[in-house]
């Protein structure tokens, strides 16, 4: 009897302690193919209320900036840098730096020159989500975005 309520009570902390996890951003990806072999890659984060994450512009010193990590390819060569949207910018005592940050939604764009018909983009990004009173670890995330 007390190695099955032992067992019921780890179980219960071990579902608990997942329900806490947060996940504040959410990532979906997409791409379109426009004139001369160029293709767009959409990479859209969907921020919860409250929070926040940080541009790829971000200075040095202060949060974990936004990073895209394109995997090299010979079927295709990324064109310039990523861009984004006008961020949001404010003085952040914390980092004693301005800071430039999007909330709810953010769309990040990468133009490739691309050399097949049909293939996939793989890569990594990395981001960090923040509250103004907490800031969750940067986090990494694969992705591979096909395109046709």
């Amino acid at each position: 009897m007390k190695k099955t309520l032992l067992l019921l009570i780890l179980l219960l902390s071990i579902k608990a302690a997942q329900s806490q996890i947060l996940t504040p951003v959410k990532w979906a990806y997409g791409a379109k193919k426009e004139a001369n072999g160029l293709v767009i890659v959409y990479l859209k984060a969907t921020i919860q209320d409250g929070w926040h994450i940080y541009s790829v512009n971000q200075k040095p010193g202060g949060p974990q900036k936004t990073q895209f990590e394109f995997l090299k390819s010979a079927d295709y060569e990324p064109v310039g840098k990523v861009t984004e949207p006008k961020p949001e910018s404010k003085y952040e005592e914390v980092f004693g730096i301005q800071v430039d940050y999007f909330n709810h939604e953010v769309i990040f764009q990468q133009k490739f020159r691309v050399k097949k018909d049909s293939l996939a983009i793989k890569g990594k990004l990395t981001y960090m989500a923040c509250t103004n009173k907490q800031c969750l670890p940067p986090e990494d995330i694969s992705f591979e975005i096909p395109v046709k």
